[in-house]
């Protein structure tokens, strides 16, 4: 029995940024919204917990081409200015909206002009919670979703999921579903991204929809090692040390961390932001003050002073690879089902590249507008019919288990973890490790299908559980498939660019994953 049943025009899992911006403009768009968050609309995920820049440029042609162009190349020239120029376009209009709705604060230069190039997460999150509501977007907070539901022709119909501070469940019927639920970053407690566990992927593929560049996500953060914070950027200004002190050569932020994931497999890498000049060190101060706050805990001055670094994983959250999109309304190939933010792939404006902080940020708030707006038109195609139909649950893994026993999730999350943490599987990438890995991974998927299992105020963590596996195995298999190295995706076993695999590859499947390439698949489906 159901707790709490409603109804809405259009339903927006995820309370982020690609989530708040869905939810406010389908509800200007005259849809009625309701917004799930499996946190704090507001406060939870990984732009709530810091500040971030913003890919904002003028609409100067000449700025603009550039700024196309500098991406390109890092991303293995699989972006697509399309799609780059309408993220441009669209982020320069929101970033201007936030200013004018919000008063936002934004910095002045000398000449008082605003620089609109950044935001402060927590304070940008809060406000975004406070038009959602003033919109008329009405919120569940701590109620995760754990399954879409889905209509007799297989159309996205809603969800279902347990509203955690009521121990009670919800099922929420609606004409079109924006999917906003983040990357998966695997539980490795980068900051902000425990509710990241990429569980808008698998809801995703229970409907039949695919995913695309899940091979571009092996992104590995640099932080302290006594720390969660990872803010790669101000390691430009680091050098980095051996245990005994000397340099160590060739390690670096953007280029050469591959060398310090090499040295972390023997031996501590030390660390020390030396390269930052006076004013530099107060502008970042100002910048991210949660970046030195450990560091003023434990009384080390990070910039004359040495200190231990990391590298924690964040997969698909700085990674490129998710859902696949269909069109620039970020409709996925299921009827009613559209993706914004970190659950989408963001292959067309990063290619395989990360996109950071700024190229998601304006990822982001761009799909989000894009997705919530298109939600909206189509609940209105479906009329009365939107929350009339009847439903059916997609969900699988840690749902409905099979007759197996009785698996516990913290099981399925260990045995993820051990093969796409450790750098020598996931970062540094050979086929002799990435086969085995995969195999042990479709060997869990076939433990959690049969056996994982919760009650309803545990299955949040069981489906949690079941995307991490679903998105491991997703990410190895295209890593397998792609036998080249070609933006973030590094294979030490094939070094080269392959100029014949110069195509995005998709992927889906449960449990039997597949993987293609974009073009071929396409022609496939059409026949």
């Amino acid at each position: 029995m159901t707790d709490l049943d409603l109804t809405a025009d259009v339903l927006v899992a995820g309370g982020g940024p690609a989530g708040a911006w869905a939810a406010i403009k389908a509800a200007e768009s005259g849809a009625d919204v309701i917004l799930v968050d499996k946190g704090y609309l507001g406060t939870s995920g990984a732009t709530a917990a810091a500040g971030t820049g913003v890919w904002y440029v003028e609409p100067d042609p000449h700025a603009r081409n550039l700024a196309m162009a500098s991406r390109e190349g890092l991303g293995g020239h699989l972006a697509d200015r399309s799609w780059m120029a309408r993220v441009l376009d669209q982020t320069y209009a929101n970033m201007n909206e936030l200013a004018e709705v919000y008063r936002y604060p934004f910095p002045v230069d000398a000449d008082g002009r605003q620089i609109r190039r950044g935001l402060q997460g927590p304070e940008y999150m809060r406000r975004m919670r406070i038009r959602a509501r003033r919109s008329g977007v009405r919120v569940l907070d701590h109620s995760p979703v754990t399954e879409l539901l889905v209509d007799a022709g297989g159309a996205v119909a809603g969800a279902a999921g347990h509203r955690r501070q009521h121990d009670g469940s919800y099922r929420v019927r609606a004409g079109a579903v924006v999917l906003a639920t983040g990357g998966c970053a695997f539980l490795s407690k980068a900051l902000g991204c425990d509710v990241n566990t990429g569980d808008g992927a698998l809801f995703a593929a229970e409907t039949g929809a695919e995913l695309s560049g899940m091979e571009f996500s092996n992104a590995y953060a640099i932080a302290p090692a006594f720390t969660s914070v990872t803010k790669t950027a101000f390691y430009a200004y680091a050098t980095f040390h051996h245990a005994d002190g000397t340099v160590l050569e060739g390690a670096g932020s953007l280029k050469g961390r591959s060398v310090i994931a090499r040295a972390l497999l023997t031996e501590p890498v030390l660390c020390r932001l030396d390269r930052a000049g006076e004013e530099d060190r107060q502008a970042m101060r100002l910048a991210q003050p949660n970046f030195f706050l450990p560091f003023d805990r434990q009384g080390i001055d990070p910039f004359t002073q040495l200190f231990p670094v990391t590298l924690l994983a964040e997969g698909t959250v700085r990674g490129t690879g998710g859902i696949r999109l269909t069109g620039y309304d970020c409709a996925t190939s299921v009827p009613g089902l559209y993706a914004a933010g970190d659950a989408a792939t963001r292959e067309p404006i990063c290619g395989g590249f990360t996109g950071g902080g700024s190229h998601n940020a304006a990822w982001a708030m761009s799909s989000g507008t894009w997705a919530g707006r298109a939600a909206a038109r189509h609940a209105r195609t479906l009329g009365a019919r939107a929350t009339g139909r009847p439903v059916r649950g997609a969900g699988g893994a840690g749902l409905r288990p099979g007759t197996g026993g009785r698996l516990d999730h913290r099981e399925v999350v260990e045995a993820v973890q051990r093969e796409v943490l450790p750098y020598e599987k996931n970062y540094l990438r050979h086929g002799d490790r990435l086969t085995p890995a995969l195999a042990a991974l479709d060997e869990t998927w076939i433990r959690a299908r049969q056996a994982l299992r919760a009650d309803d105020a545990a299955a949040a963590r069981a489906r949690a559980a079941a995307a991490l596996a679903a998105n491991a195995r997703w990410m190895y298999a295209s890593a397998l498939a792609r036998t080249e190295s070609r933006g973030m995706h590094r294979r030490d076993d094939h070094p080269g660019l392959d100029p014949a695999q110069h195509h995005r590859l998709i992927a889906g499947g449960l449990d039997e994953v597949w993987v293609a390439p974009e073009s071929v698949r396409n022609a496939a489906v059409a026949s």
